[in-house]
């Protein structure tokens, strides 16, 4: 197996097909190629995490850049593994999961001013457009924030508009970074187009037993890195 030094700006996603068992992978956000996948593997698990990466530390793998969706303990991880990694949250499961938790049409203000700016995010390809972005978060912040911060409301509706709002707050200071480095994925399309193309092929052999499907992804995974 050669080094893996060559691999700067790397994507992380992981999907499920037999809950609660996952797979995840590892891809160069340049190429598009698939560095490492692996079935059994819970995102949420320090230690199954550390079992795949360290693998790849040991092949020279030290990379610049790591685009996630946004899992803490994947980012707490990666930041624990290389220190001096930039974390790029992935801005289209910011979005999606913004413009859930908003519904399709709010029935109020700061419901519909939320909105649009989650509408917005994935078009940032500025630093003006990330500015204005910034102030328009500040100012919805300022109008109605601690309003909604402080309501005592719990309702499924409000709750989630408070999780969108936390989920701006908590992502901003890693959803640009692509601005400073063009190198750097805003988002992990290329692991997701990738699942995408998994899931049929696997679907052909759904007659799998567990104990093998380990080493069908391992095949998969080595064979078909694009």
């Amino acid at each position: 197996m050669g080094s893996l030094k060559h691999h700067q700006h790397l994507l992380f996603d992981g999907t499920f097909l037999h809950k609660p068992l996952s797979i995840v992978a590892l891809m160069d956000g340049e190429t598009n190629t698939v560095i490492a996948g692996k079935y059994g593997v819970a995102e949420n698990s320090n230690e199954q995490l550390r079992g795949f990466f360290q693998p790849l530390i040991d092949r020279g793998l030290d990379p610049e850049s790591c685009t996630t969706d946004g899992n803490s303990n994947v980012i707490r991880t990666l930041r624990a593994l290389w220190p001096g990694i930039t974390a790029q949250r992935c801005l289209v499961h910011i979005q999606r999961q913004g413009l859930s938790w908003c519904r399709l049409s709010p029935k109020t203000a700061y419901g519909r001013d939320l909105r649009v700016l989650f509408c917005g995010l994935t078009n940032i390809d500025t630093e003006d457009e990330r500015d204005s972005f910034i102030v328009e978060f500040l100012y919805w912040e300022k109008t109605f924030g601690e309003i909604i911060k402080l309501r005592k409301e719990r309702g499924k509706v409000f709750s989630d508009i408070k999780r969108a709002r936390s989920l701006i707050i908590n992502a901003l200071p890693d959803m640009f970074h692509y601005l400073d480095n063009p190198r750097i994925p805003r988002s992990t399309n290329g692991l997701e187009g990738y699942f995408s193309r998994l899931k049929p092929h696997y679907g052909q052999h759904r007659g799998l037993i567990p104990k093998k499907r380990a080493n069908y992804f391992a095949w998969y995974f080595h064979f078909k890195p694009k």
